[in-house]
C-alpha cells in the first residue's frame, strides 16, 4: 500500500487556485464578510441599548444594600420593640402578632427603673457587636471603640452631641438618626419614640405562635403533652389542640395558606380542564380538512385569536370586575384565554392528520361520525391529553400571578404580604410552597406525557 504524503499549500498555490476559480473563493469571502458585518452590528447594537437605556448608571445607582437585607429577610426575622417617650417614662411595645408584650420582654432588652408593666426609666439593649443606653431625652449607642450620644428635645427634635460615626446615619428631613448594626439590625431615633429592630436566622414562631400553650416549649415536653398529658382543653385532645394551635398560627396562617393554595391548584385544575373540553369541538369545526365551510373555519380561528390575543393577567382584571374578586374570576380567567390556545393547537394538530387513514374508515361506509371516531381521533387523542397535560402545569404557576390582582388564591395571600414590606419571611414560606407544588406537578405531567408518547410509538 502507497504510504499517504501530506502537501502544503505555499501562497503562491493557493493564488494560482484562486485566479482559476474566481467564483468559488469569491463566495467564502462574502460569507468570511457577511459574518463580521453581523458580528459588528450585533456589538453595535449592544453598545447603543447600553448607551440609549443607561445601564450603567442604573447598575451604579442600584441600592445593593437594601436589595441584600430583603434577601436575608427571606431567612430571617426580626424582634421589633418601640420606645415611646412617655410622660411617664419610657413605653417598651411590640407589634401585635409579636411573641413579646409589657409582661414578656426579650433576654437583650433591659428594663431598668420599672414604673409599670412596659415603662421603665431605663432601656438598655444589645443588638449584634453594639449596645444601646435609652434614657428620658438621651440615646447613647456604642459600636466597638466608637460612641454616639443622640439628645431628644421636648420639641421632638434630633441632635448628635459631636460628630457621627459612619454607621450613624442622619435622615435628610433631619428629624431622626438611624443606627446600622449590619445583619444584626438597626435603630432609628426619632423625636417621640425610639425604632429597634434586631435581626436573628430562622423562622420564628413557625409552629406554634405565643398564644399557644405549646408556646416556648422543647419539643420533647410537646410530644409528651399531645401523646401522654392531661388534657389542656377539656373539650379536645392535646393532639386536636396542637393541630388547631398550628394551623390557626397568628404569625404564619398556615391553614389559611394551605386553603388559599389549594384553591390556586383548584383554579388551574378547572380552568384548563373546561378549556381542553370547549376547544374539543370547535377545533373540529375550524380544521379545514374536517369541516369545508371556509366561513366557519375562520369566524372560529379569529375567535381563538381574539381570545390569545390579550395575556390572561389582562382577562384577570376584567373577571375580578365582571364576577368579583374570588377563585371564579382566576377559573374564567385561565378558561378563556386556553380555549383560544387550545383551539388553535388542536385545530392545527387535525389539519396534519394522516388522511389515508380517515379515508380508509370512509371506504366501508362508516357514519361522518365513527370516521372522527376511528379515522381521526387515534391520531390526535394522545397529541391533544399531552397539550392540556402541559398546559395544567405551566396554568399551577399562572393562577398565582393573576390571584394578585384579585383572581384569589395563594397569589393574592403573596401580594398582601409583599405590601407590608416587612414579612419578607412569610413571602419566602409562600414562594416555597408554590415551587414545591409546581414541582410536583411538573413531575407529574412530565410522567403522563411520556405514558401517552411511549403508547402512541407502540401503536
Amino acid at each position: 500500500m502507497a504510504a499517504l504524503s501530506t502537501t502544503t499549500l505555499s501562497q503562491a498555490d493557493i493564488a494560482a487556485i484562486a485566479d482559476r476559480h474566481p467564483a468559488v473563493f469569491a463566495g467564502s469571502r462574502r460569507k468570511q464578510l457577511t459574518r463580521w458585518l453581523i458580528g459588528l452590528s450585533i456589538v453595535a447594537y449592544l453598545c447603543f441599548a447600553w448607551w440609549f437605556f443607561a445601564i450603567g448608571t442604573v447598575l451604579a445607582n442600584g441600592n445593593w444594600g437594601i436589595a441584600g437585607i430583603y434577601l436575608a429577610d427571606w431567612v430571617s426575622y426580626e424582634t421589633r420593640p418601640n420606645i415611646d417617650f412617655t410622660d411617664g417614662g419610657l413605653h417598651v411595645q411590640y407589634p401585635r402578632y409579636s411573641a413579646y408584650n409589657e409582661n414578656r420582654q426579650p433576654a437583650w432588652v433591659e428594663l431598668q427603673d420599672i414604673r409599670s408593666p412596659g415603662v421603665a426609666g431605663r432601656v438598655s439593649m444589645t443588638i449584634g457587636d453594639g449596645t444601646v443606653e435609652i434614657l428620658p431625652g438621651r440615646v447613647t449607642a456604642r459600636r466597638g471603640t466608637e460612641t454616639v450620644v443622640i439628645a431628644v428635645s421636648p420639641d421632638r427634635t434630633v441632635t448628635a452631641e459631636g460628630p457621627l460615626p459612619s454607621w450613624a446615619i442622619p435622615e435628610p428631613a433631619g428629624d431622626a438618626i438611624m443606627l446600622r448594626f449590619g445583619f444584626s439590625g438597626s435603630v432609628e431615633i426619632e423625636g417621640d419614640e425610639v425604632k429597634v429592630r434586631q435581626r436573628f436566622w430562622g423562622w420564628e414562631n413557625f409552629v406554634f405562635d405565643p398564644n399557644s400553650p405549646f408556646w416556648g416549649k422543647p419539643f420533647g415536653e410537646v410530644m409528651s403533652l399531645i401523646f401522654s398529658g392531661e388534657r389542656i382543653k377539656p373539650e379536645m385532645s392535646n393532639a386536636a389542640l396542637a393541630w388547631d394551635n398550628i394551623l390557626n398560627n397568628a404569625e404564619w396562617q398556615h391553614g389559611d395558606v394551605w386553603l388559599k393554595l389549594g384553591q390556586t391548584i383548584v383554579m388551574a385544575f378547572v380552568g384548563t380542564v373546561f378549556a381542553s373540553l370547549l376547544a374539543f369541538p370547535l377545533a373540529f369545526a375550524a380544521a379545514r380538512n374536517i369541516t369545508r365551510s371556509r366561513v366557519v373555519n375562520q369566524v372560529l380561528k379569529r375567535f381563538f385569536d381574539f381570545q390569545r390575543s390579550v395575556d390572561m393577567l389582562i382577562w384577570a382584571l376584567f373577571f375580578t370586575r365582571a364576577f368579583g374578586p374570588g377563585p371564579l374570576a382566576g377559573i374564567s380567567a385561565i378558561f378563556f384565554t386556553d380555549t383560544g390556545t387550545f383551539g388553535k393547537l388542536y385545530s392545527e394538530a387535525l389539519e396534519n392528520i394522516d388522511d389515508r387513514q380517515r379515508e380508509g374508515i370512509r371506504s366501508v361506509g362508516a357514519a361522518p361520525v365513527l370516521v372522527q371516531r376511528y379515522g381521526v381521533l387515534p391520531q390526535v387523542l394522545p397529541l391533544f391529553i399531552s397539550q392540556s397535560l402541559y398546559f395544567w402545569e405551566s396554568n399551577t404557576r399562572s393562577a398565582t400571578i393573576i390571584g394578585a390582582v384579585g383572581a384569589g388564591g395563594i397569589g393574592l395571600k403573596l401580594w398582601e404580604a409583599m405590601r407590608t414590606n416587612s414579612d419578607w419571611e412569610n413571602v419566602a414560606y409562600m414562594v416555597l410552597l408554590i415551587l414545591v407544588v409546581v414541582f410536583v406537578f411538573d413531575n407529574i405531567s412530565n410522567a403522563l406525557r411520556k405514558r401517552l408518547v411511549n403508547s402512541q410509538a407502540a401503536h
